[in-house]
């Protein structure tokens, strides 16, 4: 009997205009992000590009141009210089960027993950509700360690999904984080977290010619 070879053309509409607001330190990244999309996008072949529903699929730059000035005091505020009515959001945040200063006073300030998360919260705030979707790429669980009770203790990390989930983050990814279990305390929305073993090997097997993985050198 002949085999029947089954062939599945899946093809989605896009939530909305794809977005992408990077945060302070992590631009760099951003910008591989974006010039890999701007050119997938430019060679796929589809057939419903010129519709209205695939509007915005293709441009020559996904980033969204924003900033998070900073008073004199050492306040923030957020600002998005561009119209994100409709658009599918993508935040880009690394609360462990030490690197960024800011002027506090006149003197120099490290910025803590606290000021990153901060950060993150003024620039949702901007977006005032008018996204379509928003989501936010936050490789490093901002308070991922403070994820259970041992005393009288805050939950932390609890406390923020909710808080970001209350402003209307629809999908939050991270990597490895510390317990996938504080996901619990947003259930009902998107929470990924996802395992770089891979990457880590691949990683190890591109850069040390040498490195054997058998049982004899393991």
């Amino acid at each position: 009997m002949p085999r029947r070879e089954e062939r599945r053309d899946l093809q989605t509409i896009p939530v909305g205009s794809l977005g992408i607001i990077p945060l302070r330190g992590y631009e760099s990244f951003a910008e591989k992000v974006d010039a890999f999309l701007v050119k997938w996008r430019k060679e796929r072949e589809n057939e419903h590009k010129g519709s209205l529903s695939f509007s915005g699929y293709e441009r020559s730059s996904f980033i969204l141009d924003s900033e998070v000035p900073r008073f004199g005091s050492g306040e923030g505020k957020g600002v998005i210089k561009e119209s994100v009515r409709g658009d599918d959001l993508y935040l880009l945040v690394d609360i462990t960027n030490y690197s960024m200063v800011y002027s506090l006073f006149d003197q120099e300030n490290h910025m803590s993950p606290d000021d990153h998360y901060q950060d993150l919260k003024r620039i949702i705030a901007a977006v005032g509700g008018k996204a379509r979707r928003i989501n936010v790429i936050m490789p490093f669980l901002y308070e991922g360690r403070q994820h259970k009770r041992t005393g009288r203790e805050s939950l932390d990390c609890a406390i923020a999904l909710q808080e970001l989930v209350a402003m209307g983050v629809d999908n939050i990814i991270t990597f490895e984080a510390h317990d996938p279990r504080v996901m619990n305390a947003i259930p009902l929305h998107g929470f990924e977290t996802v395992r770089t073993t891979y990457q880590f090997i691949k990683g190890l097997l591109n850069h040390i010619p040498d490195l054997q993985l058998d049982s004899d050198h393991m």
